[in-house]
């Protein structure tokens, strides 16, 4: 655990390796989007207007990518980047933003939905889909995002049986997270719904 002091304000900021080596957590101790939200990903500076506070992490040399959970932040890193030269820059970073009492969002600015909802479905593929939905939010998320990451449900095709994932924060580009996808998650749901045939990843 980390302590950055700002003026007469001081945070403790937790930091956690993730299975991804390019990817660090960073848990300020408080709500980063608040509990129950989906996670934000800006894989890169582009696309991080919706954020003050990727685009503030974005401005430190060497940061590739953020995402935005309920309490913690992950920073991917570059490869050729060493961690001891850019941690302290972005510990500081998300100090003075939090201190600060900015918004980590600008207003309206929301996570990206799933790429279809239950009323594209017939009824009996929505009994499916509804099983997939709770499955993946109970079982899996919370696994994930511990790891600095989320995993959220975009499609499921009931003719092949496919169900189509996006992975985000630490689990994208992680060298474990196409294990965890084929061998955890999808074993996962084909034991408890038969109808699922196999899991994709989607960007």
């Amino acid at each position: 655990m980390k302590q950055v002091t700002k003026g007469d304000q001081k945070m403790f900021i937790q930091t956690e390796d993730t299975p991804n080596p390019q990817s660090m957590k960073f848990l300020p101790g408080q709500d980063i989007l608040g509990a129950g939200a989906l996670g934000m990903d800006f894989p890169n500076a582009e696309t991080a207007k919706p954020s003050p506070l990727a685009q503030t992490l974005f401005d430190i040399e060497g940061v590739a990518g953020v995402f935005l959970g309920a309490d913690f932040v992950t920073v991917t890193k570059y490869e050729g980047t060493d961690w001891r030269h850019i941690k302290p820059s972005v510990l500081g970073a998300i100090a003075d933003f939090l201190t600060a009492g900015l918004p980590a969002l600008v207003e309206g600015a929301a996570a990206k939905k799933p790429a279809t909802s239950l009323d594209d479905y017939e009824e009996e593929d929505r009994e499916i889909v509804e099983q997939i939905i709770e499955l993946i939010d109970t079982r899996v998320r919370p696994a994930v995002a511990a790891d600095g990451g989320d995993i959220v449900f975009q499609h499921y095709e009931p003719r092949t049986g496919v169900v189509f994932l996006s992975l985000h924060g630490a689990c994208s580009g992680c060298p474990s997270s196409t294990m965890t996808l084929k061998s955890g998650i999808e074993n996962m749901l084909k034991h408890y719904v038969p109808e699922v045939v196999k899991v994709e990843a989607v960007a």
